[in-house]
Parts: structure tokens; C-alpha cells; sequence
């Protein structure tokens, strides 16, 4: 029997800054991510990852398996010293949007419309 994936967005804003922009997209090329985040990624129950772009407006959309927790997730990437290093260099091209919470980068998207 297949278990059922749930599916999670969020959203995150660039630096409004076309170098930096670039930057960050090179970074997310296919080979360019660091072989530790995406294990770190897929040993979280994270089965696919999509991160979308328009202007510098970021939107991420994640499948995840019934293993995920993301406060398991969060204070693993905050134990995992390369993940740190990620995080700290995608910091200097990602800026939190306007509502975010304090110390939160990638704010939770509601959904509000399912095709029936």
C-alpha cells in the first residue's frame, strides 16, 4: 500500500537585486546544490522539493512522507554544521517578507482553492 504524501508551500523573497538573484539561481542549478543539503533534505521524509521564482519572490513546494516532522527537521539542520554554512550563505541572498516572524526566512503558505 502507498502512503500518501502531503504537500507543503512556502514563501521567501530574494534581495531585489539582480546580480544576486543570478547568484542564487546558479546556486539551485541541477548539480549546484551541495550533496550534504539534499541528503539532509531527503533523510528528513522529503521526498520532492521544487522552489519557484517570479521577480525575486520565492515559492517552495514540498512533498513529504508520513516520517516528516519539521521540528525534528529544524533542530537536525541546526545540529549539522553544513547545513549551518548553507543556510548562512543563502542568507545573503534571501530576506524575510514583511509578516514574517522574527528568525523566519521561508513563511508557511495557506491554501485557499483545491481543483475538484
Amino acid at each position: 500500500m502507498k502512503s500518501k504524501l502531503k504537500r507543503h508551500c512556502f514563501s521567501c523573497d530574494l534581495k531585489d537585486n539582480s546580480e544576486l538573484i543570478a547568484m542564487y539561481k546558479e546556486y539551485h542549478k541541477t548539480g549546484n546544490v551541495w550533496p550534504e543539503i539534499t541528503e539532509s533534505i531527503k533523510a528528513a521524509g522529503i521526498v520532492d522539493m521544487q522552489i519557484y521564482l517570479t521577480e525575486n519572490r520565492l515559492f517552495l513546494v514540498m512533498e513529504v512522507n508520513e516520517s516528516y516532522d519539521p521540528k525534528l527537521k529544524a533542530n537536525q539542520d541546526r545540529a549539522n554544521p553544513k547545513v549551518q554554512e548553507w543556510e548562512n550563505l543563502m542568507s545573503t541572498f534571501q530576506q524575510a517578507l514583511p509578516w514574517a516572524n522574527k528568525g523566519e526566512k521561508w513563511c508557511k503558505m495557506e491554501q485557499i482553492f483545491q481543483l475538484e
